[in-house]
């Protein structure tokens, strides 16, 4: 309860320290991270191919939006349940296989949904991506007001936390970490490898499909990268930085990606250098990234009075 607690009063700080549409992109992120860490973090599945789930229910909720002024909830409902029937497919044909072949052939999907958005620029743009996206109103509620959008976010973003925190520690949770230690042996036991790893890969969709209409929403618009290996890359490096197989490392992540990509853009064109450096640091001595080296500072202080008392 400690790091909710945290979690809720970073929501209201972070407004008063960074622009409204940079902390709302923060939280948008982090549900996408906490969809990836379903899969990496808790079942060992190293996905390249979140771009499509994020990317494709962004096209077809944005198109929803634009041309037929549905809501802002069922903008949501369509964006779960586009990426959840995207997740259902990729991952039918990625858990057929499992190591680099896996890994390659999430690659590969991406890669193919990325060509199709990009030749079928009669809906999608093309190059130019899909403009016009509005925020429409709901109860009264003035979405387009940049405050009460992250407010919207904000409680979007706590609701799927909760929801992922019941999931990893329901017994699919558990389940889900047996084939991540030993796939084998779950096997043997009784366990369904392949079915779990595909409904691990449906859930991760489906938060993917709902950090991709908020997307969408919040600047109007569907770049073509947003369904790029670029995005799906960019999840990978967060969720590593902050900590795989922690719920809260993904968070942490995309606190320090979109503030380096936002504060140190303007400043220095090569900023990605410094992300870099800080996924070597994890990858070379905190394998579990900013948690991790948390943990270790907050145990050492807890040592040190004990010891200096002997």
């Amino acid at each position: 309860m400690r790091q909710f607690f945290l979690v809720s009063i970073s929501i209201l700080v972070l407004p008063l320290v960074v622009r409204p549409a940079v902390a709302s992109e923060i939280w948008i992120f982090a549900i996408f991270g906490l969809g990836l860490n379903l899969l990496l973090g808790y079942t060992g599945l190293l996905s390249f191919g979140q771009g499509t789930f994020f990317g494709s229910a962004a096209y077809v909720a944005g198109w929803l939006l634009k041309h037929y002024g549905i809501n802002v909830f069922l903008a949501l409902g369509a964006g779960i349940g586009v990426g959840a029937f995207s997740a259902l497919v990729v991952g039918y044909l990625c858990v057929q296989r499992s190591g680099l072949y896996f890994i390659m052939l999430t690659f590969a999907l991406n890669q193919l949904f990325y060509f199709v958005a990009y030749q079928w620029t009669s809906v999608t743009g093309g190059e130019d991506g899909m403009p016009g996206i509005p925020r429409p109103a709901f109860l009264g509620i003035d979405f387009a007001d940049p405050l009460n959008y992250y407010a919207f976010v904000s409680a979007i973003f706590l609701l799927f936390l909760l929801l992922m925190k019941r999931i990893v520690e329901s017994p699919l949770g558990k389940i889900l970490v047996a084939i991540r230690e030993n796939e084998v042996r779950a096997g043997a036991v009784g366990f369904h490898v392949p079915r779990f790893k595909l409904l691990a890969f449906v859930i991760g969709g489906a938060f993917s499909g709902v950090a991709g209409v908020l997307y969408a929403m919040l600047f109007g618009i569907v770049p073509l990268e947003s369904i790029s290996f670029v995005t799906s890359g960019n999840v990978v490096f967060a969720t590593l930085i902050g900590g795989s197989g922690s719920l809260y490392g993904p968070i942490i992540g995309s606190v320090v990606f979109i503030w380096l990509s936002e504060s140190m853009s303007n400043v220095w064109a090569r900023w990605p250098l410094l992300l870099g450096v800080a996924f070597v640091i994890v990858v070379l001595f905190f394998r579990g990234g900013v948690v991790e080296a948390w943990e270790r500072l907050f145990s050492k202080r807890k040592i040190s009075p004990s010891r200096s008392a002997r």
